[in-house]
């Protein structure tokens, strides 16, 4: 799809439904992940909630990658394979879901503090998630894509993190990646300019050190080229005047996660 699709107001309630379960899938995942858990559990617990509520997994088999999420520990960015891998105290991990129901794409992505992780991931996690609340105050009717992108880097930056350039956000909806990229970096007023209809991802990549990557012989895992941690978080955004309308929401996970303390 080379050109930006514009999606209707009963488009874009279809895409919330579907980032709501996706919202909700992670939240299941919340439930279950600590420590001694591996990550191909929490996979399989994901496809089958997924499933049970009518949608399909839209990671599974897209270009070929064999799992239902992405699930990325520690020094890992994006893209991890769920696998035998047992979560351990202390760990980061970023899990980012996709799921299709009635034909339409929601996709989100939360990095998760193991227990009690030490002072640099801590505020990591805090800097990345901060990061995508700016992007989002930006992605509003007559901001532009370099906004969206200055904000990320701006605020990562100025706290010492490196920010990810080789992977970006995109339009999301008909299909899980659209036009328009969004990245995590740019200059404020460069770019397209944003307008009603559009629907992206905006998706923060930070690295505690460098901004460089590695790209594994898998074909999808990306690592820090210094192997210091990453955090992700992904939320999936419609463009509105005055305020833009998040479709998806870590409100289900973060009530989970009180709870659990």
């Amino acid at each position: 799809m080379s050109k930006i699709y514009y999606k209707s107001k009963e488009e874009v309630e279809l895409i919330r439904e579907s980032s709501l379960l996706v919202s909700k899938t992670l939240a299941e995942v919340a439930k279950v992940i600590g420590p001694g858990v591996t990550t191909q559990e929490l996979n399989d617990l994901a496809e089958t909630f997924i499933r049970d509520h009518g949608a399909i997994p839209a990671f599974l088999n897209y270009n070929g990658f064999p799992y239902s999420l992405c699930i990325s520990p520690n020094e890992q960015v994006v893209h991890g394979f769920p696998g035998d891998y047992r979560i351990k105290e202390g760990d980061l991990i970023s899990v980012d879901c996709g799921v299709i129901k009635n034909n339409f794409f929601g996709d989100s992505a939360y990095t998760f503090s193991i227990g009690e992780v030490d002072a640099e991931r801590k505020k990591l996690v805090d800097v990345t998630q901060e990061c995508l609340k700016l992007a989002i105050e930006k992605a509003v009717v007559g901001s532009r894509i370099g906004d969206v992108g200055y904000a990320v880097q701006a605020y990562a930056e100025a706290n010492g993190f490196g920010v990810v350039r080789e992977l970006v956000g995109h339009g999301v909806g008909v299909k899980l990646h659209e036009k328009p990229e969004v990245p995590n970096y740019g200059r404020r007023g460069s770019g397209i300019k944003l307008e009603e209809g559009m629907v992206i991802a905006i998706e923060p990549m930070i690295n505690a050190g460098t901004a460089g990557v590695k790209f594994w012989s898998d074909g999808w895992t990306v690592t820090s080229k210094d192997s210091k941690p990453s955090a992700h978080f992904e939320h999936t955004v419609a463009i509105k005047k005055g305020n833009a309308d998040v479709l998806s929401t870590f409100s289900f996970i973060e009530e989970v996660l009180k709870e659990k303390k």
